[in-house]
């Protein structure tokens, strides 16, 4: 059986997508359009595909990767043009060509491999793929002989009324000998329309020559559809979606409102899960069965262990083991690990970091760069201090341990196993393992600093003044010569009677409080 190579045209611009992108990488479910194709091709051939690039084509290798070999159209002159670049750098290969385009993401390697097994059953030196669709318009129409051979394509522009009533229609999808293919291409011209080099001209050309030609018409036309606007876009993207979770919901998984469910084509889902509203799942991610995920939760590239929940959170590229409990409004960043039956719970947030077996950080958290053990106890509003400035730091707790409610862990910093660390504490030095630390200021009560109310005296220069304090039960002390008062100084007991110029100066004293800050005020200013 000879070799099969695979070219997928994806040089084109896209003009009516109206984008500075090329078409073929706007993302179907998360993942690039042309790279559907690429997954069917994968099943056709061990061959690298060969992927024609063409208006910004680095964007479209950037995408595509080591996934397929790269053909250059730095000038959109036509398929035929795109093909014969493809055939240039495939001097020494005499197989089947397949000619696939990267917009189509509905194809399918079935529909493919029964094409490609007429075309090797029949001998044939061109193969085409057609379809019979009741609105043909824009698709290129399949002219047939008076018995049933293919003659040739005509493509919409250039067909006559009476061709363009043809109901099959040219997918635009080829199955080539490429030692037959080779002559003819050099023989295309670009006589039509546009100025382009049509591929379509090869099947009148192999026709003309007495070639064999086959056709295969698809049981599935609307797997050669694919998006020319936003619009189409759109719709193409909630054909997918369904699929999608079709394929999801055979394999024995409950979608509560497929309406409002996404998934990525990548995710594998366990049977017995259960998806809620406002669930998105993007990337490689994986599902273990029976979780629960959502309502409104999004999981990018990572895994989620059996029996586990989720609700209300954003996790990326973390690791759940089994059981595990997270949400709400939780938020698990790169490099997170919770590991079986612990739980993450609302308002916490994790980047790099793993949470032992059986522990808890359940709620008002940030934890960074850490490790901690198996049944560990975060109290609300803990957070590790990670970042001094210039770089991240670790911080390690061990297992057992309880951490107090409101406690800063201010890394580099170790927590020993069954150690207690005391609510409300600033940590800045390894506590020790099976001890009981508290670090935090003694505290303080403080009076509120005296009020003073001037009003004008009887005399020119005289002024009364009333001194109190907003803090029940304080004595009040005041000085006139400038000193700072003190329980020493003369005590406030009724209204002043004071000259302009005088400096008073107030301070308001309570046993076991710290007395308030002083008042100053110069008289008559």
């Amino acid at each position: 059986m000879s070799e099969l190579k695979v070219a997928i045209l994806a040089a084109g611009k896209g003009t009516r997508m109206k984008s500075d992108h090329p078409k073929v990488i706007f993302p179907l479910c998360g993942v690039p359009m042309v790279q559907y194709v690429l997954w069917e091709a994968a099943h056709l051939s061990p061959l690298k595909p060969m992927v024609v690039i063409g208006y910004k084509g680095e964007q479209v290798a950037a995408v595509l990767g080591e996934q397929a070999e790269y053909v250059w159209q730095r000038e959109q002159l036509g398929t035929g043009d795109a093909v014969k670049k493809v055939c240039a750098q495939l001097m020494e290969f005499s197989g089947d060509l397949l000619v696939l385009y990267g917009d189509t993401p509905f194809i399918s390697a079935q529909s493919l491999q029964r094409m490609i097994e007429v075309h090797r059953q029949q001998g044939a030196a061109a193969t085409v793929l057609t379809a019979e669709l009741s609105d043909p318009t824009g698709y290129g129409r399949i002219l047939r002989s008076a018995t049933g051979f293919l003659t040739g394509i005509v493509e919409e522009k250039d067909a006559s009324i009476e061709q363009r009533r043809i109901k099959e229609v040219n997918t635009g999808i080829y199955c080539f000998s490429v030692p037959q293919l080779r002559p003819v291409l050099a023989e295309l011209k670009p006589q039509n329309a546009q100025g382009e080099y049509y591929l379509t001209d090869v099947i009148a050309l192999l026709a003309a020559a007495g070639k064999p030609l086959a056709t295969v018409q698809s049981e599935h036309p609307e797997e050669i559809m694919g998006p020319n606007d936003r619009k189409a876009l759109a719709r193409t993207e909630a054909k997918m979606r369904q699929m999608i979770l079709n394929r999801v919901m055979e394999a024995g998984v409950t979608v509560v409102d497929p309406a409002n469910t996404y998934l990525d084509p990548r995710v594998k889902i366990g049977r017995d899960t259960t998806l809620y509203p406002g669930v998105v799942l993007m990337g490689e991610t994986e599902i273990g069965a029976n979780c629960r995920i959502g309502p409104y939760t999004q999981i990018t590239s990572s895994v989620v262990g059996e029996g586990s929940q989720v609700y209300f959170s954003i996790l990326t590229n973390a690791t759940l083991g089994r059981d595990v409990e997270v949400g709400p409004y939780t938020h698990l960043r790169p490099g997170t690990i919770v590991e079986n039956r612990a739980k993450v719970g609302g308002f916490v947030e994790i980047k790099k970091s793993r949470v032992g077996v059986n522990s808890k950080v359940p709620h008002l958290s940030y934890i960074g760069d850490t490790d901690i053990g198996a049944g560990v106890n975060i109290g609300a509003g803990t957070i590790t201090c990670n970042y001094d400035g210039l770089r991240k730091w670790t911080t390690q707790i061990g297992n057992g341990a309880f951490i107090g409610s409101n406690t800063s862990l201010v890394a580099p910093v170790k927590v020993g196993e069954e150690a207690l660390v005391g609510a409300g504490s600033t940590i800045t030095k390894d506590v020790p393992a099976h001890s009981i630390t508290i670090a935090r200021a003694h505290q303080t009560t403080k009076a509120a600093p005296p009020v003073l109310h001037v009003e004008k005296g009887e005399g020119e220069n005289s002024y009364r003044v009333t001194i109190k304090s907003p803090t029940p039960e304080v004595r009040l002390y005041y000085s006139l010569d400038g000193q700072e008062p003190t329980e020493e100084s003369l005590c406030y007991e009724q209204s002043l009677c004071l000259e302009a110029g005088t400096v008073l100066k107030a301070k308001a004293f309570k046993e076991g409080w710290i007395p308030s800050k002083t008042v100053s005020l110069k008289i008559g200013e």
